[in-house]
């Protein structure tokens, strides 16, 4: 079979990356060429065949696209080996002669189990984030976005399509679960990726190139730390809230579950900036917020080089495959209440708490199980020490059996997607949760 070639229908995503002056540097000399010639890939020979027709006078590093080596000062005298090395010192993130020849990345590659249609120069690519190398010819901006949304897109359909009568603040916990920084966090560490220290041309590409922020700014943003926050948020909150929510200059405006459906991100979070820096300062990131972007990166990478039908196989290898309680995400403040109104739009008889039994009442542990029923049908059941303890717990019982309905045979919007698929059967559209 033809090996195909990566520049040919990557187009914006997959932009080589032209160094000359470092391939000039790297380019063996001319009896040695063409015993090498089988060892260099596609890809090289495509760069290689473009820097052929650029003017040496013109900035090799592309200065305008923050690649520029103005300040760069190499003397004459000094040995080659010696300038190869500056040259790469001065580069944003390793050079893309580098990737061929890192062990770390191809035991990523063969730990991931990815194929050749996966290259490795597009996992290079992922590893390399914003904060390291600006320019987003280079870095993974373009297939986090894009991974990303793929993310949000399969874990809401699966949670809802199994779920269907989740309240919404249960759906945006679970979607943190599933999908959030520290998941993904945890994913990156499991995957065997270290962070390196401080970006550089020098570093092995099978490091996650980022730029940390330091600790006095991480202090400042801490959930502990009220300090230089702006309208619209509170403890624990972000310090940059989206543009994108309106009257976000309002301290005092409450934000509802309706308005984070509408102006959040896909967790019911206010929209921020994850890059943090002064003016004149480099931006830099936190390690989350870093290792969130790599592992949404491979996904867009997936997606873009094997199609829908293996990023839908790596969703669920990697994120659907964790056991998630859904269960325990609930917290209800007065559930008695709440069972009434659930029974009274149901068209239900009100909630009726029995004793079903009891065990010690005159000891010092007694134990009671009462039963919540609606006319004959019991609802829930629950135990506690005291009567008011067990009829809480009953009527918890019966909202979580309510909530936490599934149907049999679940089948999700992407599974229909293609040509030979089973027709789409419409799921369950509940009315919603309780508004009390």
């Amino acid at each position: 079979m033809k090996a195909l070639r990566l520049l040919r229908w990557s187009g914006s995503v997959l932009s080589p990356r032209t160094r000359p002056c470092l391939f000039h540097l790297l380019q063996p000399p001319l009896s040695n060429r063409r015993l090498l010639s089988a060892t260099i890939s596609p890809l090289q020979e495509a760069i290689q065949y473009q820097n052929q027709d650029q003017d040496p006078e013109e900035d090799p590093w592309g200065s305008s696209q923050g690649h520029g080596d103005d300040d760069l000062i190499i003397p004459e005298d000094m040995p080659q080996s010696l300038q190869q090395e500056a040259r790469l010192r001065a580069l944003p993130s390793p050079p893309l002669s580098a990737v061929r020849s890192s062990a770390k990345l191809a035991a990523l590659h063969a730990r991931l189990s990815f194929t050749p249609r996966l290259p490795i120069e597009s996992l290079a690519r992922c590893l390399v984030d914003a904060t390291a190398d600006p320019n987003p010819d280079f870095n993974n901006t373009s297939l986090a976005i894009l991974g990303r949304d793929l993310y949000g897109y399969y874990t809401s359909e699966a949670i809802l399509c199994r779920y269907p009568r989740l309240p919404t603040a249960v759906v945006f916990a679970a979607m943190s679960a599933y999908t959030g920084p520290k998941t993904l966090t945890q994913i990156t560490q499991e995957w065997g990726v270290e962070l390196v220290a401080e970006p550089g041309g020098e570093v092995d590409p099978g490091y996650l190139q980022c730029r940390r922020e330091d600790s006095m700014l991480r202090k400042k943003h801490s959930p502990d730390s009220d300090t230089d926050l702006p309208p619209m948020v509170g403890k624990g909150q972000p310090s940059i809230v989206g543009a994108n929510r309106p009257n976000a200059d309002q301290k005092t405006w409450r934000r509802g579950v309706s308005s984070m459906t509408v102006y959040d991100d896909e967790f019911g979070d206010l929209v921020k900036d994850s890059t943090r820096g002064a003016k004149n300062q480099e931006p830099t990131t936190s390690v989350e917020d870093a290792c969130a972007r790599f592992v949404q990166a491979v996904m867009g990478a997936v997606y873009l080089h094997r199609g829908k039908h293996a990023a839908k196989m790596f969703f669920k290898e990697h994120i659907l495959s964790r056991h998630l309680n859904v269960g325990k995400m609930f917290e209800f403040k007065q559930p008695t209440r709440d069972l009434s109104r659930l029974c009274a739009r149901e068209g239900f008889e009100s909630p009726v708490a029995r004793i079903l039994s009891e065990t010690g009442r005159l000891s010092r542990h007694p134990v009671f199980i009462v039963g919540v029923f609606a006319g004959r049908e019991k609802l829930g059941e629950g135990a506690g020490s005291s009567l008011n303890e067990a009829r809480i717990r009953a009527a918890v019982g019966a909202l979580k059996g309510w909530y936490l309905y599934s149907p049999l045979d679940v089948r999700v919007p992407s599974d229909v997607e293609g040509a030979n698929t089973r027709p789409w059967k419409p799921v369950l559209i509940d009315i919603g949760e309780i508004i009390v």
